[in-house]
């Protein structure tokens, strides 16, 4: 992974164990996941034991710095590092070709913890974890096993979907030509979250009029990536623009967008939930600390020491068991997301229907709940703290922030519609959506 290709920069009890100290398999197609269930039976631990083992150390180091990177804008390029160097990236790679073989609930205990060490780091991967279902899902072959054989040596992938401007819904301005002998790609994407670290990056374009996935280079000369995200939240995923000028493609990894794996909606949602899961959880930590640490009282409360005051225990116990709901919540999600995952091979059966329903639905319905819960609770830690919770040296602002930036994701209001209508009508969810101008009413 390279250390950095940007061409502009813009200043612009617990729900999980804590970052330092604590206070069913699936097999995907063509890959053999034995080995993982043999050291599950012989030992008693399990693979995402020993994937924790190996990580918690990393969470911790990036959770040290995570207040001081966000004061300082400065991009993680070296918390992806550690983490890619400790084999973050192959996870959900089966064991057959280097990777840990995870299940996607054992895949969403991880990312609810590096969330709570700093919630940026899930999402810069979120890109990398869709492509590499997508390949676990794809035919078996010399292609795929070429790609899950990257993600076990390092690799990562990053995203490049969405554009701005008055582009029609379901449209693409992004451009794959021939030219010659050779694919070449040009256009402009913008939420590009995770490409300004990643070796490739995952991209919708138009070929002669149907939609594809173009998986592009990003050291090339002819992509050129900025990091011009200016929201006040999430500032530090590299969500910002890519301009490809004459980018090279090599033809083998162009795809048809309908040949995606069906699920990867909910699988997309999953992340943000568990980066939800993972601010609540580091919302109730840091308060609690600080609450254990304050020695300053009001004469008006009503104990000689705020850890004993009973109204702040009051408002401490709805921050933790919005932590403890949501990590129960991602839970389910992950557990419905794995159904249609054990599914995708037999696709378009009712079966897999069914299964993908489920999981679009549970998605939405825990999306629904936790993009309330969680800012309201990163809201109430400024209840507990005073004035003195403000302070920028503290951070704690960056909770709310980062909580109201994801739940701003995929709105809500059109998440609650949908669960709706399936509820009284029984009517299935979208899986794909898109944004852009209405195309005029004939």
């Amino acid at each position: 992974m390279k250390q950095r290709h940007t061409t502009s920069t813009s200043e612009p009890g617990r729900a999980v164990p804590e970052p330092v100290e604590g206070p069913s398999d699936h097999e995907a197609p063509g890959a053999s996941t034995s080995s993982a269930a043999d050291a599950r039976s012989a030992t008693g631990a399990t693979p995402l034991d020993a994937v924790l083992a190996r990580l918690r150390p990393v969470f911790a180091r990036i959770a040290d710095g995570a207040v001081a990177r966000e004061q300082e804008h400065v991009l993680p390029f070296e918390p992806v590092r550690w983490l890619v160097d400790a084999g973050f990236g192959r996870l959900r790679v089966p064991t057959d070709f280097g990777g840990d073989g995870l299940t996607i609930p054992e895949l969403a205990e991880v990312l609810i913890e590096l969330g709570a060490a700093d919630a940026n780091l899930p999402q810069i991967f979120r890109g990398h974890i869709a492509f590499v279902e997508d390949r676990l899902q794809a035919t078996p072959g010399g292609e795929r096993d070429v790609w899950l054989r990257r993600f076990a040596a390092g690799e990562i992938v990053g995203n490049a979907w969405s554009e701005t401007g008055n582009g029609a819904i379901g449209s693409s301005q992004t451009r794959l030509e021939r030219r010659g002998d050779r694919w070449v790609l040009n256009g402009r994407k913008f939420y590009t979250t995770g490409s300004i670290f990643a070796e490739w990056t995952d991209v919708t374009a138009d070929r002669e009029g149907e939609s594809v996935t173009v998986l592009v280079r990003t050291g090339q000369s002819g992509v050129a990536i900025s990091d011009d995200w200016d929201g006040f939240g999430q500032q530090l995923t590299g969500t910002g623009t890519i301009v490809f000028t004459d980018a090279e493609v090599d033809e083998a990894h162009v795809s048809l967008f309908d040949d995606r794996f069906r699920y990867q909606t909910a699988l997309y949602q999953l992340v943000l939930l568990a980066v939800l899961a993972g601010i609540a959880a580091a919302t109730e930590r840091e308060t609690a600390r600080a609450i254990r640490e304050r020695t300053r009282v009001y004469s008006h409360g009503v104990a000689s020491l705020v850890r004993d005051d009973a109204q702040i225990q009051a408002v401490v116990g709805e921050i933790s068991s919005v932590a403890y709901t949501a990590l129960a919540l991602v839970r389910g999600v992950a557990e419905a997301v794995q159904g249609a995952a054990d599914t995708a091979h037999l696709r378009d059966t009712e079966e897999d229907l069914a299964a993908n329903v489920l999981a679009e639905i549970r998605s939405a319905q825990a999306q629904v709940v936790l993009s309330e819960s969680v800012p309201r609770a990163a809201t109430l830690v400024f209840n507990t703290l005073g004035a003195s919770a403000t302070s920028r040296a503290k951070g704690l602002d960056r909770h709310w922030r980062n909580a109201r930036t994801v739940a701003s994701h995929n709105p809500v209001v059109y998440k609650a519609r949908i669960v709706g209508d399936w509820s009284i009508n029984g009517t299935p969810p979208p899986f794909i959506w898109s944004i852009g101008t209405a195309l005029p009413t004939p």
